[in-house]
């Protein structure tokens, strides 16, 4: 096939909606070694320079000259949104099915049929599903002119964004005809990455590799350890920093939290998180067309997210890696000739990191624990089965099956929605690759934490460097640095603020799946005898009052009064309605004093009446030691009572010191309840944090 170069020209500048567009260094070669059949191509090109474009001209290209379609297959399909409208406009007809669009599939599945659709996109984790496999690919398996796959760095054990489910491209990737045009694209690859990507994607893969500089980002690393100190900074900066950017924290509390602060100075910007839901597009768009100053995001909003003029990229706090910070930070200045990526780090962040690195993999103590489960259900069990049987999240628990129904030989396959033992055993390998992929990332933390202790002009050095690239072209920072003092006055206020924050305990409305067997209860929960709406204090162990609960409890075994007077302060501005007339608190054997204490001063300060009426019956393990909610539900099952019946009729406040899965609130509500009370409202201390 001819490639004719004006052709794919002229398709770039409506693409791209300039009339002056040219391609950069290495497109325009990338698209011909496609159209021209030239064998497998893997490039590696900086976030920005327009990888998605080469695809999208091809297949085009392809599609006028009677190919076949192409089938992208992409972890980002919900980032892609602007890249795919500059495919409709070079009159690209894109489709994708995933998991948000079902009641769109069988739709999309007869245009593949009726040859409608150029560009199919498709997560890698649609591979892994049946239907998708035995009715959207096959009829097009042998149609199909070319075969994207996007971020292809996650293919490799070695990436900093490693997905199981792209170890099935590996599978396909090894079977595919030798003539079926074959393109992987990634901005994030260094040596180690790419020699395992030209190993699993050869034979006879060709490598295209830019340049990894880039001289428009002016970079710094300051070291404010509190957050307080942060989210004051932020706050002074905020309002002299020219341009819209995106501010990225490690996880959903901080995006949301973070938001909330800057909101609450008046700042124009939003939290975008994996839990944003519908609303992701709309802020997306926002951010692009200069409606907010800046977007307060988890890595939800990571690769694919395009926004040429992103003036300033900034971290509340430092991410695992050289490579995830590369690819985050370099959202930034892509067509501007000045823009900044600026790296706040904190004390939680290595505590953050670690339960990262700790939670990637499986343990051999889980494993063991759902293999031997299934090796008793011969039928198989499904995940909430799975569940009630072992004392493991539901997040371990699916983690577990991911990674082991993906190995080959699998020790798990699905039918239906359960999962059974195959004959296959787990090879000894699993554990080498965990085992050497858990101390790379270890590694990956330190080498951030060396990127952190340098000086001003010293970090894309130092990132070109940790990418293998060339970092002689490296030039000096355009921008002067920003200040590391804090302002006090603010940082006072952010304190404030951070002691201020709450959260709501909701109510649950309905018993565990099977019951609970002791107190004979099952289904919902009538409504006369749920728990209120409630509130949280403060996160365990977090900013704000979070650190002062924890202390209070394993080191003084005594909160302290201003916890007291925090919790009167929070109590008076929530003004629950019908109002508490009396205050009771769940009752410990294993710190028997602690909370009753504790709620003592607090009905003190309330002037209402303590009545201790709740008792504990047996001595079960500690809650946080229950790992998901059916767990946590049986061991609370049977071991609370109330002390003397009938109890003080009017509405109640019922305290915690902690609140977690909220079984121990449910039935001391339902407790107190059925035996008389009024309305329970519930108050904890603390809601649970990831390291509890």
């Amino acid at each position: 096939m001819i490639y004719i170069h004006d052709r794919a020209l002229h398709l770039l500048r409506v693409g791209t909606s300039r009339p002056d567009a040219v391609f950069r260094e290495g497109q325009d070669e990338a698209i011909r070694h496609i159209i021209e059949g030239r064998g497998r191509l893997l490039v590696v090109q900086k976030t920005g320079w327009g990888k998605s474009f080469v695809y999208f001209i091809a297949t085009k290209l392809l599609r006028e000259e009677g190919k076949g379609p192409t089938l992208l297959i992409s972890p980002l399909l919900a980032l892609m949104r602007n890249q795919i409208a500059a495919a409709e406009r070079m009159g690209v007809r894109a489709a994708t099915i995933n998991s948000d669009n079902q009641d769109e599939w069988t739709e999309i599945e007869t245009r593949l049929v009726r040859n409608e659709i150029d560009i199919l996109l498709i997560s890698p984790e649609r591979l892994a599903n049946e239907r998708f496999r035995t009715q959207a690919l096959a009829g097009i398996a042998d149609q199909i002119s070319l075969l994207v796959i996007d971020e292809a760095h996650c293919i490799s054990d070695w990436g900093h964004d490693f997905r199981p489910h792209y170890r099935l491209i590996e599978r396909i990737a090894r079977t595919l005809p030798p003539n079926l045009r074959f393109l992987a694209t990634t901005a994030t690859a260094n040596n180690r990455v790419m020699e395992d990507l030209v190993a699993i994607l050869g034979p006879g893969l060709e490598v295209s590799r830019g340049d990894l500089n880039r001289s428009s980002l002016t970079l710094q690393a300051i070291r404010l350890p509190g957050q307080a100190e942060r989210l004051a900074w932020l706050a002074e900066q905020l309002s002299i920093l020219q341009g819209n950017g995106i501010i990225y924290t490690l996880t959903v509390r901080d995006a949301n939290q973070v938001a909330d602060w800057l909101k609450s100075r008046g700042f124009n910007v939003e939290a975008y998180t994996g839990e944003t839901g519908d609303r992701r597009e709309g802020l997306e768009q926002a951010l692009l067309n200069n409606q907010v100053k800046a977007l307060v995001a988890t890595t939800a909003l990571g690769m694919g997210y395009d926004k040429p003029d992103l003036a300033f990229v900034i971290h509340y706090q430092m991410p695992g890696s050289v490579v995830a910070y590369y690819q985050q930070v370099g959202r930034a200045g892509r067509a501007l000739d000045s823009a900044y990526g600026v790296l706040l780090s904190g004390e939680e962040e290595s505590d953050i990191n670690e339960w990262f690195i700790r939670s990637a993999f499986p343990t051999r103590q889980e494993v063991s624990d759902v293999l031997g489960a299934l090796e008793e259900a011969p039928d198989g069990l499904s995940v909430p089965s799975l569940l009630g049987r072992l004392n493991l999240s539901k997040g371990r628990i699916e983690k577990a099956i991911a990674l082991l129904s993906l190995e080959s030989p699998a020790p798990i396959a699905k039918q239906g929605s359960k999962w059974q033992l195959t004959a296959a055993t787990l090879s000894e390998a699993f554990w080498e690759r965990a085992e050497r992929l858990t101390a790379l990332r270890r590694d990956e933390h330190r080498q951030m934490q060396e990127y952190v202790s340098l000086q001003f002009g010293e970090h894309m050095d130092f990132l070109i460097r940790a990418l293998d690239g060339d970092p002689t072209i490296v030039t000096p920072p355009a921008l002067a640095p920003f200040p590391t003092r804090v302002n006090s006055e603010l940082v006072g206020e952010a304190t404030v603020f951070l002691r201020r924050t709450n959260l709501p305990i909701i109510p649950r409305l309905q018993w565990p799946a099977g019951g609970m067997p002791q107190y004979q209860i099952r289904g919902k929960i009538p409504e006369h005898l749920q728990a209120k709406p409630g509130k949280a204090l403060c996160i365990w162990g977090d900013a704000g009052w979070g650190g002062h609960v924890r202390k209070g409890k394993y080191h003084d075994h005594h909160f302290a009064d201003d916890l007291v007077t925090a919790c009167i302060k929070m109590i008076h501005e929530w003004n629950p309605q019908p109002a508490p007339t009396w205050v009771t608190c769940v009752p410990s054997l294993r710190h028997p004093s602690l909370v009753p204490d504790f709620t003592k001063r607090l009905a003190a300060g309330l002037n209402l009446p303590f009545e201790m009426v709740l008792i504990k019956t047996d001595n079960r393990p500690e809650q946080k030691t229950m790992a998901n909610s059916i767990q946590q539900a049986l061991n609370i099952d049977g071991s609370l009572a109330i002390k003397h019946r009938p109890v003080a009729p009017g509405p109640v406040l019922l305290i915690d010191d902690m609140v977690d899965s909220r079984w121990t609130l449910t039935v001391s509500a339902w407790l107190l309840r059925l035996n008389g009370s009024g309305a329970v409202w519930p108050m904890a201390l603390a809601q649970a944090g990831h390291d509890q």
